[in-house]
């Protein structure tokens, strides 16, 4: 027969049912010894892996013996424009479910605010944001997402980690191993805390012993207020506001690294696009100057309470969103009234390229991802200030011929 002449593989790639039996014996021989020895009582670890297999449709996976995922090639995507992050309609209906559980859980955010400084408005946002303020499903067994990619994930010593911190909340007996849900990254309950941050931050604030993220309002407010004052939130400031800064202004002088006193931008001309004063109060406070799509883009000036909202997801769209819905939650506010230009166009490989060329004339980029964050940004308005152009603040095209 043809197939006797074929050369046989010298060793079969491994099963699934064999990663199975590989985990089975990581569970036992590898991870409880770690638990055990970090005072993780047996009867918790047995409860905890009780019916608990290798999740195999969780992303990221790095299955021992299987080849190893493509590595995706993200220098050459498209960075995408900020404008559809804004999603009108969505922010619109987050606002008005917001504005409903502001009345619905008023006396409770009184509470929170007097307690921890943060408002109730930012609290909401974070939690309408993270999980449409409960609704999102979360199905995962925790312990099941940890596990498997403690085991076998591109990430495997990060989640080792979480998974540890997630058998001492079960040890410490907060919740249940069947209540014990997350999304498929790790995240969570209703604030989407990872392990060690629930154990660092999750408060019970509804008196009843436990911290439960899951299906207590008060303690998901208040944890993600905790969150924000152990990271730094100042009590009695706003997050920051939208403004116009005049084309005199050189728009390269944005980051937390260049804060001036508020009183400073302004007698720059720097004003409220709403036509407001600034408030009395933040005057002679330290504020900075935030142009995320550079001169094509709202601009804004931020307070250190903008950079605290970045400690949850470190993105500056993220912080404006968080920041704007909670102004349409507390105060009716509307959408940005800068407009978002056609940004982001660009290939993130001519961004690198750029920010390469521009490390090599002396200018900090704050590294070569292909991502314009501050840093890129303010260089590049830097950069076109000194060669006699215009500052945009912003990667364009039109750069690539001369800034190479």
């Amino acid at each position: 027969m043809m197939t006797a002449l074929l050369p046989l593989p010298s060793h079969a790639a491994p099963s699934k049912a064999d990663v199975e039996a590989q985990f089975e014996s990581w569970v036992q021989k590898d991870l409880w010894p770690q638990a055990k020895a970090g005072g993780i009582s047996e009867k918790t670890f047995k409860a905890a892996f009780s019916g608990v297999t290798l999740n195999w449709n969780l992303p990221d996976l790095a299955p021992p013996g299987f080849p190893p995922p493509k590595e995706q090639k993200q220098t050459q995507a498209e960075f995408s424009s900020p404008g559809p992050y804004f999603n009108e309609d969505r922010l619109k209906k987050l606002a008005a479910t917001g504005r409903g559980f502001a009345a619905q859980y008023g006396s409770t955010l009184k509470r929170i605010e007097k307690t921890y400084g943060v408002p109730g408005s930012i609290v909401l946002a974070i939690w309408g944001r993270e999980t449409g303020f409960g609704a999102a499903k979360i199905p995962n067994s925790a312990v099941e997402v940890l596990a498997t990619k403690a085991f076998m994930s591109t990430r495997k010593e990060m989640f080792r980690t979480e998974l540890v911190a997630a058998l001492h909340i079960l040890d410490g007996g907060d919740v249940t191993p069947a209540e014990f849900k997350s999304s498929w990254a790790g995240a969570l309950g209703q604030p989407q805390f990872m392990p060690t941050s629930y154990l660092k931050y999750a408060v019970d604030f509804d008196g009843d012993g436990h911290r439960n993220i899951w299906t207590s309002v008060p303690d998901t407010l208040a944890s993600i207020a905790n969150y924000l004052v152990k990271k730094g939130w100042q009590r009695d400031r706003d997050w920051g506001f939208e403004v116009s800064i005049p084309e005199a202004v050189s728009c390269a002088q944005e980051g937390p690294d260049l804060a001036k006193p508020l009183s400073h931008w302004a007698s720059l001309g720097i004003a409220r696009i709403s036509g407001k004063n600034f408030p009395s109060g933040e005057m002679n406070t330290q504020s900075m100057m935030l142009v995320p799509a550079g001169r094509d883009g709202p601009e804004f000036i931020v307070t250190p309470n903008f950079y605290i909202i970045k400690e949850y997801n470190n993105s500056d769209l993220y912080a404006l969103y968080i920041g704007n819905l909670a102004d349409r939650i507390g105060y009716n506010g509307g959408a940005f009234e800068g407009r978002w230009g056609d940004v982001g166009k660009m290939l993130r490989s001519d961004v690198a390229a750029m920010q390469k060329a521009l490390e090599r004339q002396g200018y900090d980029v704050g590294g070569s991802d292909g991502l314009p964050g501050y840093k890129t940004r303010r260089s590049i308005g830097q950069w076109q200030a000194k060669n006699g152009m215009k500052p945009t603040c912003f990667p364009e095209a039109t750069m690539k011929g001369s800034l190479k």
